[in-house]
């Protein structure tokens, strides 16, 4: 295992962040000590493997790290949900990808991207990295595949009242309301995904609608692109498929809402201050 003495480096177990236990929750974001990866992860029979990749935000790298699935964590590290680490780290800091909050959403993107490209699509042959750039080279056909990235919109509605528009996805916790969101289609505008998501989940039409920010999103490859919108008309309907209740809220009657680190959260957060 290749990695440079004195840096951090992020370890990925399936959908957690290694940590050792003397790393805060508060601090995983940081990584840990190659150092410390080194020295517990090492030897024969070791199943991690590093991977190097340039960072986005600012000069230099970020190294990252992945431990076999059927590995045990051994005594003295422990397993932190990447979304749990997320939700713990971003009270009150921005989306936009930068930071230690988006080298380690960056590395644990490129971390599934590199475990699911093992193989060339094409001739089945096993990938390698390419030498000049972040892709997965097949050494056979020479086929290329770069990290799937896969835009979805998020949406706060509001009203002529002051009210938000909130909905209970099946997959959330008990209690837990959100936004209307969803992929893009090919040979869609962003646009037109933020309506038909709308008209489809809750059986209503929109007006104005802005964009406001993006946010990466791993969980497990997404683009998390929010925006604005008007209410128009129509009544709600949830679909019944995904979207299991959906309420118009004033500012003073909240349900429980995302947690911090979420651009669903910050578009929230803005309605709330009254800045959309």
């Amino acid at each position: 295992m290749n990695i440079e003495t004195g840096t951090g480096i992020y370890l990925f177990q399936g959908s957690s962040l290694v940590v050792s236990d003397d790393v805060p929750d508060t601090a995983v974001a940081n990584g840990v000590s190659a150092d410390a990866v080194r020295q517990t992860f090492s030897g024969e029979g070791a199943s991690v493997v590093h991977f190097e990749i340039p960072a986005v935000d600012a000069p230099g790298t970020i190294s990252g790290a992945v431990l076999g699935k059927d590995a045990p964590v051994p005594a003295g590290w422990r397993a932190v949900p990447v979304r749990q680490g997320l939700s713990l780290l971003a009270a009150g800091t921005t989306v936009d990808g930068t930071g230690p909050i988006g080298r380690m959403l960056r590395a644990y993107h490129v971390a599934q991207w590199r475990q699911d490209s093992a193989f060339c699509g094409s001739c089945g042959t096993k990938n390698i990295d390419a030498p000049d750039e972040l892709a997965r080279l097949c050494p056979a056909c020479g086929r290329r595949e770069y990290p799937r990235i896969s835009p979805a919109v998020i949406t706060i509605i509001m009203n002529d009242d002051g009210q938000a528009l909130l909905a209970h996805n099946k997959k959330f916790a008990d209690g837990v309301y959100s936004l209307i969101a969803g992929f893009n289609e090919a040979g869609e505008s962003l646009e037109a995904t933020v309506a038909r998501e709308i008209r489809e989940e809750v059986g209503l039409e929109v007006r104005d609608i802005k964009y406001i920010a993006s946010q990466p999103w791993p969980f497990p490859n997404s683009l998390m692109v929010g925006f604005t919108a008007r209410y128009a008309g129509g009544e709600i309907r949830p679909d019944g498929i995904e979207i299991e209740d959906a309420r118009w809220f004033s500012r003073d009657t909240l349900p429980k809402l995302p947690g911090n680190g979420s651009v669903s959260r910050y578009l929230i957060n803005g309605w709330l201050e009254g800045i959309w």
